[in-house]
């Protein structure tokens, strides 16, 4: 999308008379003017010529102006072109509004003063002009968030794999060990999670929060949600009930539901005096799981019942602590139910009686057939591999490399693109996990490189990289990558990918 030409404008009128009157007014404003004399040359120049404003009468010979104006905005490339309509035969309301419906800016009754033609097309500049100040803006903020990110992951890697290490180091730790470790890794999780947070600024603004879906056990997500928020209900001193199932199976997003119950937890200890009671119920009701948790704390007065969930709600505060938060945690929660098929809803007898807020989700009977099936092919999985891991950060590779061995694989490690290429040259590996970050050349060159060598044509290559959006993944996959990850790569999805990935390897 080519930037508009902040000071032309394109004027369109099959009158000549009226274009040359309306053309003559804005040069001697200052302007500068090209003319169309039809919708279809005016939708030609538009797009070749970039205009900032588009001065569109309504009665054209070929296709209406209001035409004219529903296709200048539904195409990208011209969306933003500001347009000014007139006519001096729709000079009705509904003429004014049919224009604005199809996407002018203003809309003016001819005859027009010269004085007012030229301020409302100020005017309409000086909006545009800010237009592409916060387009610039919101631009310049979604690379500031990819970089970030990368940066963040980058060290969140080593962390966890070598957590990771440790375990499979020593199989039979502590239990203050194995405790702190479990600690670790859950917080680990939480960091990437908010990390990958940061990218769906914008699509959580517009409420489109991408789901990772798989089997799971809502007594597990239950019982995770409950570990992290634990301190909060120990530091006020709460009295915790827990009445779980044995299992009870959901095809869900288990970071994102963690994250729903979690925040239920939290408000429930916040909002309830030191020494209170929170209950916290998981059952089946028909086709519905139900995940209850009801608390003895400060309650909601009715009038705020039906708004609990508004963006930026806050319906009150411990008397004992300073009212906290954004009031956006139950808006939250409410959208990622929605996203599961779910319903959620808060219920109270009213101000001091306590509060009980009720998630119901759809039970999925063949998700625990299909998380045993994942597990029994994760066992199945070959082993023997040989596998390079590239990444000029050097924790990062030995950690993977280390991991990796541990788990039966024959691994090698290097730096750079150079050293990637002359590697698979020598070893003729079976999967190279290559970072796309390197100091001497991309990754997608290295990748190139790598698969414009004959030896290598059965080489699986696997792009690994801290930028993880939908366009990074197309770029790897064109450069010849079989495989996207985003880092930091848990030992869990580094065995799934070579257990996926080895059949191809082998042939």
């Amino acid at each position: 999308m080519s930037s508009p030409t902040e000071d032309l404008i394109l004027n369109v009128d099959d009158t000549d008379a009226a274009r040359y009157a309306k053309t003559r007014i804005l040069t001697r404003a200052g302007f500068r003017v090209i003319e169309a004399a039809t919708g279809e040359e005016a939708l030609a120049r538009a797009a070749g010529d970039s205009p900032a404003l588009v001065l569109l009468d309504t009665k054209l010979p070929d296709i209406s102006g209001f035409d004219v104006c529903r296709h200048l905005k539904e195409n990208k490339s011209t969306a933003y072109i500001l347009i000014l309509q007139t006519s001096a035969s729709y000079v009705a309301t509904p003429d004014k509004v049919r224009a604005l419906d199809c996407g002018a800016d203003n809309y003016l009754f001819e005859p027009i003063e010269p004085e007012e033609l030229v301020a409302n097309v100020r005017a309409l500049l000086r909006l545009g002009r800010v237009e592409r100040e916060l387009r610039d803006m919101d631009r310049r903020k979604d690379e500031f968030l990819a970089i970030l990110a990368h940066e963040l992951r980058n060290p969140l890697g080593p962390i966890r794999n070598a957590v990771e290490l440790l375990r499979m180091s020593d199989p039979s730790p502590s239990p203050v060990h194995e405790h702190a470790r479990q600690i670790i890794l859950r917080q680990t999780d939480h960091m990437v999670r908010l990390v990958d947070d940061l990218l769906d600024v914008s699509r959580i603004s517009r409420g489109k929060i991408a789901l990772r879906r798989a089997p799971l056990d809502l007594c597990a997500v239950v019982s995770g949600a409950l570990e992290t928020s634990m301190p909060n209900i120990e530091a006020r001193q709460h009295q915790l009930e827990l009445h779980l199932p044995d299992e009870l199976w959901l095809d869900g997003d288990a970071v994102r539901l963690t994250q729903v119950i979690g925040n239920l937890l939290n408000n429930a200890a916040k909002f309830t005096l030191p020494g209170g009671r929170i209950i916290v119920s998981v059952l089946r009701e028909g086709e519905d799981a139900i995940v209850r948790v009801q608390d003895s704390g400060i309650g909601i007065a009715s009038e705020q019942t039906g708004r609990i969930f508004d963006l930026f709600s806050q319906a009150g505060h411990a008397p004992d602590r300073v009212q906290d938060g954004l009031g956006i945690g139950l808006s939250l929660v409410q959208t990622l139910v929605r996203l599961h098929r779910g319903s959620v809803t808060a219920s109270s007898a009213g101000e001091g009686q306590g509060s009980t807020f009720e998630v119901r989700l759809p039970v999925d009977a063949a998700a625990a057939g299909a998380k045993a099936a994942s597990a029994a092919a994760g066992l199945a999985a070959p082993q023997n591999q040989r596998i390079l891991v590239v990444d000029d950060n050097v924790d990062s590779a030995h950690i993977i490399a280390s991991l990796l061995q541990l788990a039966g694989h024959e691994t090698h490690v290097a730096s750079s693109g150079g050293e990637a290429v002359e590697a698979a040259q020598a070893l003729r590996p079976d999967i190279i996990f290559l970072d796309i970050g390197l100091p001497d050349m991309r990754g997608e060159e290295a990748a190139s490189r790598i698969r414009a060598l004959p030896e290598l044509a059965g080489t699986v290559l696997v792009a690994l990289s801290g930028y993880g959006q939908d366009r990074d993944r197309a770029t790897a996959i064109a450069a010849g990558f079989d495989l996207h990850l985003t880092k930091p790569v848990t030992l869990d999805i580094l065995t799934a990918t070579i257990a996926s990935l080895a059949p191809r390897a082998s042939t």
